[in-house]
């Protein structure tokens, strides 16, 4: 007869002592929860979101919604209202002013987001090249980040545009980036300057790790935050940029359309026909606004020493003992009064009496 010995469980993992350290994966985990967090409480920040999203929504959506398109004409409706059939009314050439917006929606949000992350990248990689390495490095490179902003960039892109007549947009959205990375590469040069004397820098690089990746890996992480603002930031500078060059003729050229083109077609008749010039430029402030407000958020949220955060801290430092309830009233505590068998303190005792 045999006996089967029961089967030994597999040890509960021990839990972590106090000292142990977090993961670097818990830890930005936690840091991103944090975030986003701090970025809900902010009710400006999540409407700036909600709009943009709506937006974009419109402008990719929209279109679908109406049976006309941005390059059909109307001929029986020439400068028309809004209507049910043509929600915001028609231009002179008889085209729906909805599909039109809605176009040009589409082109400068795409433009504006393009011109926000590649000018950021090129702001980072320069200015912590810049600072990693320099020596003539830095010269050279300070060299073009000078010249660059001395330079009149509204004037040169008037210039060039008509060289790049008849071409695709994507050379416009490069002179637009080519102009609004430099005063953000000499923050991130500064930024680098502190980041390279730090200890875990300095281990990469006794331990033979490579310059880009010491860069890409070490430093600019750390200023993540900033990166992400100046993203949002530049993104809605774009925006308006791209809007203002191609009201003047020198953005995106037809047959294409953006905000700027629409507004700028319609620009004579706006006291006539107000809603030839109300709708795409209301578009347009909707964008400045929508991304200043989540920039303002971000900013808040990522950087916690801010002026906003620290208000908005304040306030609801002072609001909690209001919303944590009715206030409990305390009986007063009796003094302790000398007991009948104990002297008060400073008394005599006559003769023949005792305590």
């Amino acid at each position: 007869m045999s006996v089967q010995q029961p089967s030994v469980a597999d040890p509960a993992p021990a839990p972590a002592e106090p000292g142990t350290p977090e993961r670097p994966a818990a830890r930005r985990g936690s840091r991103a929860r944090l975030t986003v967090r701090r970025f809900a409480r902010n009710r400006l920040a999540l409407f700036g979101l909600a709009l943009l999203i709506l937006l974009f929504l419109a402008a990719y959506v929209g279109p679908l919604l109406t049976k006309w398109d941005y390059k059909t004409h109307d001929f029986l409706n020439f400068l028309a209202g809004p209507s049910a059939d043509h929600w915001w009314g028609t231009t002179q050439g008889g085209l729906d002013l909805y599909a039109l917006t809605m176009r040009g929606l589409q082109k400068s949000l795409v433009i504006g987001l393009l011109v926000g992350i590649i000018s950021t990248l090129l702001s980072a990689t320069v200015g912590a090249f810049s600072a990693y390495f320099g020596g003539w490095v830095d010269r050279v490179l300070m060299w073009i980040v000078d010249l660059l902003l001395v330079m009149p960039a509204f004037l040169i892109i008037a210039v060039m545009s008509p060289l790049f007549r008849g071409s695709s947009w994507l050379v416009f959205v490069a002179l637009l980036s080519a102009f609004s990375w430099m005063i953000t590469g000499r923050v991130v040069r500064s930024m680098t300057f502190t980041l390279k004397d730090r200890e875990f820098v300095k281990a990469a690089k006794y331990m033979g790790v490579p310059a880009p990746v010491i860069i890409f890996r070490h430093i600019l992480p750390n200023m993540a935050s900033m990166l992400i603002i100046d993203a949002v930031i530049q993104t809605g500078a774009a925006v308006i940029g791209e809007s203002g060059l191609s009201y003047f003729g020198f953005g995106v050229q037809p047959p294409d359309v953006s905000l700027g083109t629409v507004i700028a077609d319609n620009t004579n008749m706006a006291s006539t026909y107000p809603w030839l010039f109300f709708f795409p430029a209301a578009c347009l402030v909707l964008i400045g606004l929508s991304i200043a407000f989540i920039g303002d958020g971000l900013r808040d949220a990522l950087d916690p020493n801010a002026a906003g955060a620290k208000a908005r801290g304040k306030r609801r430092k002072r609001s909690r003992p209001e919303s944590a309830g009715p206030a409990r009233t305390v009986a007063p505590q009796p003094r302790n009064e000398p007991s009948t068998g104990a002297l008060a303190p400073g008394t005599t005792l006559k003769e023949g009496v005792t305590p």
